[in-house]
């Protein structure tokens, strides 16, 4: 078994600070989302469990040994490999270059995305947006690495080899940490560790069930501006003779 966690990390771009503070642990072999909108900071805290961006106060934590200074290289040394959004392959490389660097058997990628065997001979640069993902993907299964990051795994795939790559990522014997902006609908009843952030910080931690999408009544209330129907129980109304509290303002949309 192993995790790899953030202890009140803090990362800065220039003046600006990007992670405020942020604690979260992924245990593995298992799978951990990380979700937030653009400018979240989801995509900077999985820099940051990779090395590849400095943290200005906090720490990363591998199997209880500090890492915070250990270089990326030497963490992808020791097993960690992350699949970034973009640039995760090398474009100039046919896709049997690009596995070969990997490994040099690359049946277990061919298995789990039969879709690049006929794609073999052709240059990566050509594919499409979802095909250098799984090619970006098979490369990280055939490292057979026991952390693996992933910065929006099923990025301009279809919702069927969609569903499969989470299939192939959560039977990984690893730690496996992804960054997605919304929870993938195949993940709502599969076992998942979830951190939203907002802002830089963490807004919410725990299972991935939790994060049920609402009842299609819910849905079409939100949709249309309707309240929630009033309670049936007359104790739960409120009492007339009792002043009304002015509401609060809203607070303003992010």
């Amino acid at each position: 078994m192993t995790t790899i966690s953030l202890r009140h990390a803090r990362v800065r771009y220039g003046p600006l600070e990007a992670l405020h503070g942020v604690t979260l642990a992924a245990p593995g072999p298992g799978l951990t989302v990380l979700l937030g909108r653009n400018g979240s900071g989801r995509t900077t805290a999985l820099r940051a469990l990779a090395g590849t961006v400095p943290l200005s106060g906090g720490a990363v934590v591998w199997d209880g040994a500090d890492v915070t200074r250990v270089p990326a290289y030497e963490r992808a040394r020791r097993g960690l490999c992350l699949v970034p959004e973009r640039q995760a392959v090398f474009g100039s490389l046919t896709v049997r270059e690009n596995l070969e660097l990997a490994a040099p058997a690359y049946d277990l990628a061919l298995d789990a995305y039969p879709q690049l065997r006929p794609l073999l001979a052709r240059r990566a640069g050509t594919l499409s947006g979802g095909e250098q993902r799984m090619l970006a993907l098979s490369r990280a299964l055939l490292a057979r690495a026991r952390v693996v990051l992933v910065d929006e795994p099923a990025q301009g795939m279809s919702p069927t080899v969609a569903a499969r790559t989470y299939e192939v990522l959560g039977a990984l014997d690893a730690c496996v940490v992804v960054a997605e902006q919304r929870l993938p609908p195949v993940l709502h009843d599969r076992a998942a560790l979830v951190y939203e952030l907002r802002r830089g910080a963490v807004v919410f931690s725990g299972e991935a069930a939790e994060l049920r999408p609402p009842p299609e009544a819910d849905r079409t209330r939100r949709r249309t501006g309707q309240s929630p129907s009033k309670p049936s129980n007359p104790s739960e109304r409120p009492n007339p003779s009792e002043p009304s509290s002015p509401s609060e303002p809203s607070s303003p949309s992010e």
